[in-house]
């Protein structure tokens, strides 16, 4: 197998995982500035409202990495 084939994979591979890097960062920037420990309201205090903003947050914040890897 020619490595020109293999490049398509490999452009996939390292944007899905800049993607991932850029989407955690994200997320704890956000848990930095946000007063609560979210993870502790959604686990331990079952807060749904928090649950729904934080899984909208990373939707959106997807939705733009795809857009901008894809051009």
């Amino acid at each position: 197998m020619d490595l020109i084939h293999l490049q398509p994979i490999v452009n996939s591979i390292i944007f899905s995982l800049i993607g991932i890097v850029i989407l955690l960062v994200a997320y704890f920037i956000i848990e930095k500035i946000t007063p609560e420990n979210t993870w502790k309201e959604v686990a331990q205090k079952n807060n749904i409202a928090v649950a729904i903003v934080f899984a909208a947050f990373i939707i959106g914040i997807s939705m733009i990495i795809s857009a901008a890897i894809h051009g």
